[in-house]
C-alpha cells in the first residue's frame, strides 16, 4: 500500500505520524512510504532519516495526499486537509469528532473512511492508542499547573510543593484513568497533596495500593466533585468517555467560590472539556481568566513534547497501522478492536457515541460495508 505522511499544521503541533523506525518497517514489510519534507523536523528527524529508511520525501501535503491511500497523522485534519481527502483515502489519527461538527462534516463530504486512535480498543476494555498521548498530557498538565500557580502566570502565587513549614497545593484530580493516575504521579511526586475523585471503586482500590496511603481518593458525587474543587488549588480535568463529550463537572457557578487565582487544568479538552466554561488553547497563548480562575486549555499537551511523544504513540500505533496497510479496511474486519476505531465510512458516522455527540445518524459498518469491496 502506498502510506503518506503530511507534516502536522495544527498550531504549535510538532509530533509526526511516523518515526523513522516506524517507517523503516512499513518499507520492509513492502510498503511504499511518502512523507512530507520537513514532516519530522519538529520532533527531531531530518528528511535524510526517513529516506534511510526507506521512504521518499514530497515536496507538499498535495502530493502525499494525492500519491498515498492510508494517511497516517497525528493530530485531527485541518480544513486544508478536508479538502485533500478521497473515498479512497484511508486516514488513520486522532480525530475527536465529538466536539467537531466542522471537522465531522468535512471527512463525511470526503467519503473517505476515518479510523480514530482514541476509539480503538483492546482486550481489557482499554485505549490502547489513546493511553500513551495521556500518559504525557497527565504529566505535562501538572508541569503546566505548577507553573501556571505562579504570579506573573496569573496564579495565586503558590508554590505547588510548597516548603519547610508552608503547606503544599492541594491538587484535585477529576478522574482516575490513565490521565489521572500519571498526573496522580507527578503531582505526589512533587510532594502536593493530591486527591483524585473516581467513581470506579476497583479503581479507587488500585490507586490506594498503587500510591499506598500518599494519596486520597474519593468516590465522584456531585457533592465529593463541588467539595473538592472547592478546597483545590489545582483541578485537573481527565474524564473521558470513548468517542463521546465529555462531561461537565466544573459548572460556571463554582468559579466565584474557588479560590481567586486557582487554576484548571483541562486534560479533557479535546472531547469538548469538563469544565463549562473551557475552550480549546494553544502552546502560544494557554490560558485565559475566568471569574478570577485560571484556566489552561491546551488542547495538544503532549504536542510540547513532540520527541516523546511521537515514539510513544508509534510504539502504540505501529502494529495496527502495519494491519492496515497489509488488509486495506479488511483489516477492520479481522480485528474487532481496530473497527471500533473507524468513525466515518462512505460519508456516514459509524461510532455511536460519535454520532450521538454531534447529534447525526448512526451507521453499523458491516453495513455500510455491505457490497462494498475492501480498499487496496
Amino acid at each position: 500500500m502506498r502510506v503518506g505522511v503530511p507534516k502536522e499544521i495544527k498550531p504549535s503541533e510538532y509530533r509526526v505520524g511516523l518515526t523513522p523506525s516506524a517507517a523503516r518497517e512499513y518499507v520492509h514489510r513492502g510498503h511504499h512510504v511518502t512523507v512530507e519534507a520537513g514532516a519530522g523536523l519538529g520532533a527531531g528527524y531530518a528528511d535524510t532519516l526517513y529516506q534511510r529508511a526507506g521512504a521518499e520525501i514530497a515536496r507538499d501535503a498535495k502530493a502525499v495526499f494525492g500519491g498515498s491511500d492510508l494517511i497516517v497523522k497525528v493530530k485531527e485534519p485541518q480544513r486544508p486537509e478536508w479538502a485533500m481527502l478521497e473515498p479512497r483515502h484511508i486516514l488513520f489519527t486522532y480525530l475527536h469528532l465529538a466536539p467537531d461538527p466542522a471537522q465531522t462534516d468535512g471527512l463525511l463530504r470526503s467519503g473517505c473512511a476515518a479510523v480514530a486512535y482514541e476509539t480503538v480498543t483492546d482486550d481489557k476494555g482499554g485505549l490502547p492508542l489513546l493511553a500513551p498521548m495521556s500518559e504525557v498530557a497527565g504529566r505535562i498538565a501538572v508541569f503546566s499547573a505548577a507553573e501556571t500557580l505562579l504570579k506573573h502566570n496569573g496564579g495565586m502565587g503558590l508554590l505547588l510543593c510548597g516548603v519547610p513549614g508552608v503547606a503544599p497545593a492541594r491538587v484535585c484530580i477529576l478522574g482516575g484513568g490513565v490521565v489521572g493516575a500519571n498526573a496522580a504521579v507527578m503531582a505526589a511526586g512533587l510532594a502536593a497533596e493530591v486527591v483524585v475523585v473516581e467513581r470506579s471503586i476497583p479503581r479507587m482500590r488500585q490507586l490506594d495500593d498503587i500510591f499506598m496511603g500518599r494519596i486520597i481518593t474519593r468516590y465522584s458525587t456531585l457533592d465529593a466533585v463541588e467539595d473538592e474543587i472547592l478546597r483545590a488549588d489545582v483541578v485537573i480535568g481527565a474524564v473521558l468517555s470513548a468517542g463521546a463529550a465529555a462531561p461537565k463537572l466544573v459548572r460556571r457557578e463554582h468559579l466565584s467560590r474557588m479560590k481567586p487565582g486557582s487554576v484548571l487544568v483541562d486534560v479533557s479538552i479535546d472531547q469538548g472539556g469538563c469544565f463549562e466554561t473551557s475552550h480549546p488553547t494553544t502552546h502560544d497563548d494557554p490560558t485565559f481568566v475566568v471569574d478570577g480562575v485560571v484556566h489552561y486549555c491546551v488542547a495538544n499537551m503532549p504536542g510540547a513534547a513532540p520527541r516523546t511523544s511521537s515514539e510513544a504513540l508509534n510504539h502504540a500505533t505501529l502494529p495496527f497501522g502495519l494491519h492496515l496497510a497489509d488488509k486495506g479496511l479488511a483489516a477492520l474486519k479481522e480485528d474487532p478492536h481496530l473497527a471500533k476505531g473507524l468513525n466515518v465510512l462512505n460519508g456516514k458516522i459509524t461510532h455511536p457515541a460519535v454520532a450521538e455527540a454531534v447529534k447525526k445518524p448512526f451507521s453499523d459498518p458491516y453495513g455500510v460495508w455491505k457490497g462494498q469491496a475492501a480498499r487496496p
